[in-house]
């Protein structure tokens, strides 16, 4: 193994993929904190919905529009100055987390709008004429319904965090990405890069399995 790998440090290997699950834990946990209700509140007041207002989601639509179209590498450096702020720090695992929510927030929103809009509509219609609230509605009828394509679209933005997250190692975010950028590419060590990739690869593998399961449970329920 050391001589097909002489370059490949296994503690750093390891520490960088703990940094890695690290990034990807947080920053998926905040993105769906605050995607989902950015997902229902669009959905709740898109055209022909129960709180149509055209003027607040034109703006609301084209606020998610512009942060979906600024390349992660763009925006890892224009918010430098706030990530600073947030967490006292623009490296590292801590660092390297409020841009990947800003990232993927919008993103996991339009994934969850478009969930919520292949429920029946007659369920909806069900729940209002039995006196149901709009969080009724939204806890009760809408979310469960919805489930299995939520779960689909929180393992998507999994998937798509994972790239982010190497994507951050080129400003020193940490993680395997991190790892690739200062070895594999900056020293030329090509069996550092290898090994990353590899690994990386087996991640969004283990994502894409979990996540179609949960999915399949789901739905037969």
């Amino acid at each position: 193994m050391e001589a097909l790998l002489p370059n490949v440090d296994w503690v750093e290997i390891w520490q960088a993929s703990l940094d890695t699950l690290s990034m990807l834990g947080g920053s998926l946990l905040f993105t769906t904190i605050l995607g989902l209700p950015l997902g229902v509140l669009l959905f709740l007041t898109s055209p022909r919905q129960m709180f149509e207002q055209k003027g607040f989601y034109a703006l609301l639509s084209l606020v998610v529009n512009v942060l979906r179209s600024v390349p992660f590498v763009i925006l890892l450096i224009v918010m430098i100055p706030l990530t600073v702020l947030i967490t006292g720090t623009s490296l590292g695992v801590a660092g390297a987390i409020p841009p990947l929510v800003v990232g993927a927030t919008p993103f996991f929103a339009r994934l969850v709008e478009t969930a919520l809009r292949e429920v029946d509509r007659g369920i909806i219609e069900a729940t209002q004429a039995m006196g149901a609230t709009t969080r009724q509605i939204v806890v009760n009828a809408l979310l469960p319904e919805a489930l299995p394509g939520i779960v689909a679209a929180i393992t998507v933005t999994a998937i798509t965090l994972v790239s982010y997250t190497a994507m951050s190692g080129l400003i020193g975010g940490g993680g395997l990405g991190d790892l690739a950028v200062r070895y594999g590419y900056q020293r030329y060590q090509p069996d550092v890069m290898v090994v990353t990739v590899i690994l990386l690869l087996v991640l969004v593998q283990v994502l894409q399995t979990v996540g179609d399961k949960l999915v399949v449970h789901f739905s037969r329920k």
